[in-house]
């Protein structure tokens, strides 16, 4: 599988940065919603550009899949940057407690002119973030109610709306969105091994042992740990075997089904399975 060859920008993408684009007009703050497991790969490069200067938080979703250490190493990578950002976990609700603080923070001087002037100012937020983030999750626990569909695969919201908050702003939700051509490599795999880029152009098998390779290097133990093994074959084609014969993946003459291994070894890894894991290292550029 070559990496440079995942490309995924349907046409409602192309919609989708124009509306992002005309609606940065209706807002006063972005919510920028990443992955924990990879906070910079799951950026979308474009909303630099498009966003300018206007107000930004960036929330880092799934914290209770990602690296607790890494965690705490990517916020004050971040913070450094001068970026508001919340760690959260969007399914539980863990941190949100914080998510309108850090709104007023990154707010303050507008919502000071509004007090000064004795105005009534409700703060209108846009959420943005790339698919499979956990957008829709998020947006139900701000809400307090079940507004949004969910679901564990890219491309579940598909139009945009305004959704009323339990703290009273008022959140515009728009559709995944990722970039029209990935300049890095490294980046493409990082969001396919996530589910972020759909299974289906991908190649499930080599795709495994690519996400067995970096595993192999951090998170040996958890290998060992989640598959009962002695030791990781040096083969990373090898080591995805060895899963399959732990797992039962066996088909006629005793060989392994390395098609459903691999199904098995990226859906343990998307399910934090095998413990809490970040595939990056905290280096904000």
């Amino acid at each position: 599988m070559n990496a440079s060859n995942l490309q995924w920008f349907p046409g409602h993408m192309t919609k989708t940065k124009r509306q992002i684009a005309d609606d940065l007009k209706r807002v006063d703050l972005v919510v920028e919603l990443v992955d924990a497991r990879l906070p910079l790969a799951s950026r979308n490069p474009m909303l630099n550009e498009m966003i300018g200067q206007k107000p930004r938080i960036l929330v880092m979703n799934k914290a209770d899949m990602a690296d607790e250490e890494k965690n705490r190493a990517f916020i004050d990578a971040f913070k450094a940057q001068g970026i508001h950002t919340l760690l959260v976990n969007s399914n539980s609700g863990e941190g949100l407690n914080q998510f309108t603080q850090l709104v007023n923070q990154a707010l303050a001087e507008k919502l000071a002119r509004a007090k000064e002037k004795g105005m009534r100012y409700i703060p209108r937020l846009m959420i943005v973030g790339i698919p499979n983030v956990g957008k829709s999750t998020l947006i139900n626990r701000l809400a307090g109610r079940k507004s949004m569909k969910t679901g564990d695969r890219p491309g579940v919201t598909r139009s945009k709306q305004w959704i009323k908050l339990q703290n009273g702003y008022e959140l515009l939700d728009t559709p995944g969105v990722l970039w029209p051509k990935f300049g890095d490599p490294e980046v493409a795999l990082l969001l396919a091994f996530t589910g972020a880029i759909r299974d289906e152009v991908t190649d499930m098998e080599e795709l495994a042992c690519l996400l067995l390779k970096r595993l192999r290097v951090h998170y040996a133990d958890a290998l060992c740990a989640r598959y009962q093994l002695d030791e990781l074959a040096e083969d990373d084609y090898d080591l995805l075997e060895q899963i399959g014969r732990k797992r039962g993946c066996l088909q006629s003459g005793n060989r392994v089904n390395t098609e459903r291994a691999a199904a098995i070894l990226l859906d343990e890894f998307r399910g934090a399975k095998l413990g809490r894991i970040t595939l990056e290292n905290p280096e904000v550029k």
